[in-house]
C-alpha cells in the first residue's frame, strides 16, 4: 500500500463530467422493464409495435369505409326505387288481356266487396279498385281483381299480409311462392286456395307504389301468374 496522505492520491483514471440541465429528472416508479422495451436481440421493439398498431388501424378503418360505402348504396338504391315506384295509377279499363270488364249488378257487387276488404286494412289507400273480368271463351274462368294504390314502404310485407287476409275469407291459400314481376319490377307471388268450389289460384303483386291481388279460377298458377303480368302491365300507369 502506498503511504501517502489520503488526500494526495490520485485515481488512475480521470472521472467523466456530469452533465448538468435544466430538465428536472422525474423517477417513475412504474417504468418498463428491459424485457417490455427490448426484444431478445437488445433491440428496442417499440418502432415494430408501432407499426402493427398504424396497420391494424388502417384495416379498421378501411373496413369502416367500406361498409359506409356499401349501405350508402344501399340506401341510395332503396331511396331511388321508392322515387321511382310510389307515384302509381290504375285503371280498370274495358278490356284487358283478351278479358272483358264484366258490368254486370253481380260482378259490381263482388268486386265492391272485394275492394272494401283491401280498403279495410289498408287504410292509407289513395285509390282502390275491383273488377271482375269475364273470360269470352269459359264463362267458368272470370278473374277477380282488387287492390290500390298507396306509399308502400315494405311491399312483401304487404303483400303477405293481403294473403293473410285472403286466406281468412277464403280459406288456406298453400305453396304460395315468389315468381318473376315482369317489367314494372316489384314483388310477386302465387300460390293455391282449396275450396268446395275447386282450387283456385291466387296472385299478388306489390312495390312501392300499389298493391293487387287477383283470384284465377279454373287455371293453375303458373298460367294465372303470365295472366296477372299481363294484366298488371295494361292496368298499371307510373308518373
Amino acid at each position: 500500500m502506498s503511504d501517502a496522505p489520503l488526500s494526495d492520491r490520485r485515481p488512475s483514471v480521470e472521472p467523466e463530467p456530469i452533465e448538468m440541465t435544466s430538465e428536472p429528472v422525474v423517477l417513475d416508479q412504474t417504468a418498463p422493464s428491459g424485457d417490455d422495451l427490448f426484444g431478445a436481440d437488445g433491440r428496442s421493439d417499440e418502432p415494430a409495435a408501432r407499426a402493427g398498431m398504424s396497420r391494424r388501424r388502417r384495416i379498421v378503418l378501411g373496413s369502416v369505409l367500406a361498409l359506409a360505402i356499401v349501405g350508402a348504396a344501399g340506401l341510395g338504391t332503396v331511396g331511388w326505387r321508392i322515387a321511382t315506384e310510389k307515384d302509381a295509377a290504375l285503371g280498370t279499363p274495358a278490356e284487358v288481356a283478351g278479358l272483358t270488364l264484366d258490368v254486370s249488378e253481380r260482378a259490381r257487387t263482388t268486386a265492391d266487396y272485394l275492394r272494401t276488404g283491401f280498403t279495410a286494412d289498408i287504410v292509407d289507400a289513395e285509390q282502390s279498385i275491383g273488377a271482375v273480368y269475364a273470360d269470352p271463351a269459359a264463362p267458368n274462368r272470370s278473374v277477380l281483381l282488387f287492390g290500390g294504390t298507396a306509399l308502400v314502404w315494405q311491399p312483401e310485407r304487404s303483400l303477405d299480409r293481403l294473403f293473410d287476409l285472403v286466406s281468412e275469407g277464403e280459406g288456406a291459400i298453400d305453396g304460395v311462392r315468389e315468381v318473376p314481376a315482369g317489367q314494372f319490377g316489384g314483388v310477386m307471388k302465387c300460390g293455391t286456395s282449396t275450396g268446395e268450389g275447386g282450387d283456385i289460384a291466387v296472385c299478388g303483386w306489390a312495390d312501392h307504389g300499389s298493391v293487387v291481388m287477383a283470384m284465377f279460377p279454373g287455371r293453375d298458377v303458373n298460367e294465372s301468374a303470365d295472366l296477372l303480368r299481363d294484366i298488371r302491365a295494361a292496368i298499371q300507369r307510373r308518373s
